[in-house]
């Protein structure tokens, strides 16, 4: 059965219906008036509209406020799929939701984006075909959202000059996405959706602003501001990670310059570090780690603060300090409620955490400190693709961007319009 068309000004009626449904703010016919300021005719009318085109539905009945009691009207999450990836330096996980970005399925795989972007993206692409195959019935894909370890072209998809990316500069993934899909693309620097999926999804979820800091392999910032996530002018804005912090010549980042706050404080300047003081033989413990793989990793680190070992203790202690000592700055400029660590670090207990929040607590003017909230990511490691799908269902569900797609009752057919909307 084909599905009705609606006029364009019928459009911006029912963009600010289903903008309300969704939302919550509202959900009987009485609310609807009451909100838009439109009569009863046109909200019924628009109403039948997004209910032909499958994107509402009749709700339970509402409570009786003395009068004859009415049904309630909700949003069809179950209408369509949403996709999302967070690429990390050694691995993907992926997900797929539903409209209102509630995860049906997850899934992750190693990778190593050193690799070039033609070996690394089929991996990605696996993961899509197996979550959708596992979501219930033949439901359509609506949008996708991917996020990198590196800088982002927001507006174009492209990676732009990645430190620990080699090969993908001006990679365009979008359009490697769009050859396979027909739904519209986003990416974004993964940082930034890490920090979007923690401020929609994480708890508790007060929409406050919310800096979020990753410490893992490299360190990445992003900022959720006013409900919206700050880019900066070009992409960059959150790349903590290459701030200079130290004119010790020794630290030499990965990105070819000295003194950044990765070759002190990243996951794998701690490697670094550590391989050194095992084979100075100052920490029997990673000695013997050393011996049986020839290498350090970062789960050795883990398991060696779970020992008790003293070299690794100091060692993370020292990084949290630098890192600390640098978000305090940024603390202090930006001036969130509240500030999320996350990333691999959280999995060598409280040790980091500890000394990070009380540096930071330390180097923050008493204003920016008042009322500010640090804490753990409470996501489990999934705040990436929460962030990820999250970005799509945004991107799709913006006013301005329900008034290119709406009429057709999906987006499908829309992505170039909805991408160069972005």
């Amino acid at each position: 059965m084909m599905k009705p068309s609606v006029s364009a000004r019928d459009v911006l009626v029912l963009a600010h219906i289903l903008e309300l449904v969704r939302s919550g703010e509202a959900a009987t016919r009485a609310q609807l008036e009451a909100a838009t300021g439109f009569g009863r005719t046109i909200v019924n009318d628009r109403l039948r509209e997004g209910l032909d085109l499958g994107l509402l539905a009749d709700g339970e009945q509402a409570a009786s406020s003395g009068g004859r009691p009415s049904r309630t009207v909700r949003f069809r999450a179950e209408a369509g799929l949403l996709l999302g990836a967070s690429l990390g330096a050694f691995e993907c996980r992926a997900a797929v939701s539903d409209l209102a970005g509630d995860l049906i399925a997850t899934a992750e795989t190693p990778l190593d984006v050193t690799d070039p972007p033609e070996s690394v993206l089929p991996r990605v692409d696996e993961l899509f075909t197996d979550l959708l195959a596992k979501a219930p019935g033949k439901r359509p894909l609506w949008g996708i959202g991917i996020g990198v370890p590196g800088p982002v072209d927001f507006r174009s998809g492209r990676v732009v000059a990645p430190p620990i990316m080699p090969g993908w500069d001006g990679f365009d993934i979008r359009s490697w996405f769009r050859t396979r899909y027909e739904a519209p693309i986003w990416v974004d620097n993964e940082v930034n959706l890490m920090a979007y999926g923690e401020w929609s999804r994480g708890e508790p979820r007060d929409g406050r602003d919310l800096l979020y800091v990753k410490v893992s392999t490299g360190i990445g910032s992003g900022l959720v501001t006013g409900s919206r996530l700050h880019r900066g002018a070009s992409g960059a804005a959150g790349d903590i990670g290459h701030v200079r912090v130290t004119d010790d010549p020794a630290a030499v980042c990965r990105c070819g310059k000295t003194g950044c706050l990765e070759a002190v404080a990243g996951g794998w300047a701690l490697v670094r570090h550590l391989t050194d003081a095992a084979q100075a033989g100052q920490s029997t413990f990673l000695a013997n780690r050393l011996n049986q793989r020839g290498r350090l990793m970062p789960e050795d680190i883990g398991a060696s603060v779970e020992a008790g070992d003293a070299v690794t203790l100091e060692a993370v202690k020292q990084a949290a300090r630098h890192a600390g000592r640098a978000v305090a700055g940024i603390v202090n400029f930006a001036n969130p409620s509240t500030l999320v660590l996350g990333g691999g670090v959280l999995r060598m207990g409280d040790v980091f955490f500890d000394v990070f929040r009380d540096q930071v607590l330390d180097g923050t003017i008493e204003l920016a400190a008042r009322g500010l909230t640090i804490r753990r990511s409470s996501l489990d490691f999934l705040e990436g693709v929460y962030g990820a799908t999250s970005l799509a269902m945004f991107r799709l569900f913006r006013r301005e961007a329900m008034e290119l797609w709406l009429g057709n009752g999906s987006p499908i057919g829309s992505a170039l319009r909805l991408q160069q909307a972005s």
